[in-house]
């Protein structure tokens, strides 16, 4: 499996002297691979680790006891919520064992190291999701197309794990209130599945396209842009997951358009 990803500092972020506050990281166990991603408030001051805190919570937890690629979607649902509840623990676990080492004067508490997440745990033709908050996760998925007996084999993508629609309500972190009770999990079977790809909500402006550009009325949301997934596939397929072209990418004109901090993480199978 090709694992590779990139973190960029935003435009605002760089013009305020703030640091980056997104995080990332990866588990590659071979036949299958842990990602992760992590956008840390803007507001609080810590948040960077939070950010931290939290993808090193959600690797640790989903790379344990993972279910097989033969097991059925009963077993998958199951696990997966059961890996959704050992995030928030370990998670919140964590935060407590810094807020202990400041000591009971330290400002702000948990609040101060809040963060969104994304994980995904990639085992074809399996991937589990958990994620609370307004991360987003796009399925790469590849087969023929066009007509005729011999066709093309090529990619097409499908955001699965959609961020907030604008206007939503207030952004739920890992330590708002009530945070383990909104957690999104859930499996996704595809017996085509090429890749898996997560992103903090500093890279929509990039990677989704709005529903006008194929025609589609508002209500149809966001879609994924298939120049900018599809294009990262071919990439990083050829050059075998160097991710230069990826950090290129969240460093130019286009990606600075959001001013926040961008993050991508994808996991792609080698046979697509």
């Amino acid at each position: 499996m090709i694992v590779a990803g990139a973190v960029v500092q935003g435009t605002a972020h760089l013009a305020r002297g703030q640091g980056c506050q997104d995080a990332f990281r990866a588990v590659d166990l071979g036949a299958s691979a842990v990602l992760a991603v992590a956008d840390g408030a803007g507001g609080q001051e810590r948040s960077a680790l939070g950010a931290h805190i939290a993808v090193d919570a959600a690797c640790r937890a989903l790379a344990e006891d993972i279910p097989d690629a033969g097991d059925g979607p009963e077993v998958w649902t199951e696990w997966t919520a059961r890996a959704g509840a050992r995030v928030m623990r370990d998670y919140r676990r964590s935060v407590r064992g810094v807020l202990s080492a400041d000591g009971p004067g330290a400002p702000e508490g948990a609040r101060a190291l809040a963060a969104t997440l994304a994980a995904a745990v990639v085992r074809p033709p399996w991937v589990a999701f958990v994620a609370v908050g307004d991360c987003f996760g796009t399925l790469l998925t590849r087969g023929p197309v066009g007509p005729g007996p011999v066709r093309e084999a090529r990619d097409r993508c499908h955001l699965v794990l959609p961020p907030p629609s604008p206007g939503a309500a207030e952004t739920v972190f890992l330590s708002s209130p009530g945070a383990g009770l909104r957690i999104r999990s859930f499996v996704v079977w595809e017996p085509q599945l090429s890749g898996v790809v997560l992103a903090t909500d500093g890279c929509v402006p990039l990677t989704l396209d709005h529903p006008s550009v194929r025609r589609l009325p508002p209500e149809a949301g966001p879609l994924p842009s298939e120049r900018f997934f599809c294009g990262l596939a071919a990439t990083l397929r050829a050059n075998g997951g160097d991710a230069a072209p990826l950090h290129a990418l969240l460093s130019g004109p286009e990606a600075a358009r959001s001013g926040d901090d961008l993050t991508v993480l994808c996991a792609l199978t080698e046979g697509g």
